[in-house]
């Protein structure tokens, strides 16, 4: 991985070349600039966002891209994880079809994971594949969902169980973006954020814990380094295991119980504080395989509930979500890949978690 400009680009790289660059930048100033390549004064393009971005942001988006595109036109769906559902994309197919749009053409996704998922599997699946650019606007889909090219949907409440992997020709974040999420959303973020320190980089999983106070009042500096750093672990990860054959599972620490947790909770927490659920449960596997500390599974817990995720599960039943892990699309044969954690910075895939070792985890 090579970034060009300290804390400003991110060159990411599979099978051995250059696939997109991730830009950091505090604005949109710059965003057509970095569009040139894909000479985008000759396509047709849709852009892609939900209910609660389009008034803070696609009248800003449709105007640049207006001012140079042969054509540009808009798609807005009911925002929340319910519309992540094949009919949404059913509707951009035929809003795509209307408009004459061929492969030649561009989808930009404005918004969150839940726009960046569902228009990368449009952009995938759309005459077998068109190009697509994303362009996040909260915390948790600039860290995370936005790189990779992971895309789907949602089927039958069971999460992104249907999707492809389509990787996007950009990445563009504008971190002042932030500034306008609900607090409730931007620390949801946080969930993915203290997910990558616990898997790959124990200092920056310090770094966090030191800089709890300026990261909560969004100072901008120290989102910016966060927003980096967070996307250098992910981007590295990505490079070496595109399709998620090996080591990209990794990034999956605390989604399988966190996973099971969205579905019971009916999506009414949010996924990052699932995730966070997730991670603690995790974490305290972990320390039943002698691998972490009670100290360090109780600071864990600490730093996510500084940033307003408890984990309170109480009212679930635990069998409940034992089973409903069974139904994860992560399942091997009739066995879970869990992620663990030798130690904190240190992940690990592990086929041998137990029934019991779950609800044993469920009880704490």
């Amino acid at each position: 991985m090579n970034n060009l400009e300290k804390n400003s680009k991110i060159e990411i790289r599979t099978d051995g070349r250059k696939s997109y660059d991730i830009i950091l930048k505090d604005s949109f100033d710059d965003f057509l600039k970095q569009m040139e390549f894909l000479e985008i004064e000759h396509k047709k393009i849709c852009i892609v966002t939900e209910s609660n971005v389009a008034p803070f942001y696609l009248k800003q988006m449709y105007d640049l891209i207006s001012s140079k595109a042969a054509k540009t036109i808009t798609f807005s769906f009911e925002a929340g994880e319910k519309h992540k559902q094949l009919k949404t994309i059913e509707a951009l197919y035929e809003e795509l079809i209307i408009n004459h749009f061929d492969r030649q053409d561009l989808l930009i996704a404005l918004g969150g994971g839940v726009v960046g998922d569902m228009t990368g599997y449009a952009a995938a699946t759309y005459l077998r594949g068109i190009d697509f650019v994303q362009v996040p606007t909260t915390l948790l889909s600039q860290v995370d969902s936005s790189i990779g090219g992971k895309t789907g949907v949602d089927f039958l409440q069971y999460k992104n169980m249907v999707g492809a992997f389509h990787q996007p020709k950009l990445v563009y974040i504008n971190t002042a973006t932030l500034k306008s999420l609900p607090e409730r959303e931007y620390f949801s973020g946080m969930g993915e954020v203290i997910k990558h320190g616990l898997i790959k980089d124990a200092k920056y999983y310090d770094w966090i814990k030191d800089n709890i106070t300026p990261i909560k009042e969004r100072e901008h500096e120290a989102v910016r380094e966060m927003i980096y750093r967070s996307c250098l672990i992910k981007g590295d990860v990505v490079e070496r295991d595109p399709k998620e054959k090996g080591e990209r599972a990794l990034l999956n620490f605390g989604h399988t119980l966190g996973h099971a947790i969205e579905k019971l909770k009916d999506f009414t927490w949010l996924h990052g504080e699932c995730v966070a659920a997730g991670c603690c449960l995790a974490a305290r596997i972990s320390q039943m395989k002698g691998n972490l500390t009670e100290e360090e599974v109780k600071d864990i817990k600490e730093v996510f509930i500084k940033f307003g995720m408890n984990g309170d599960i109480s009212e679930l039943s635990i069998k409940d979500i034992i089973k409903t892990t069974k139904s994860d699309k992560k399942m091997v044969g009739d066995k879970i890949k869990f992620i663990l954690l030798h130690s904190i910075g240190e992940a690990y895939i592990d086929m041998s978690v137990t029934d019991d070792e779950m609800e044993n985890a469920l009880k704490k």
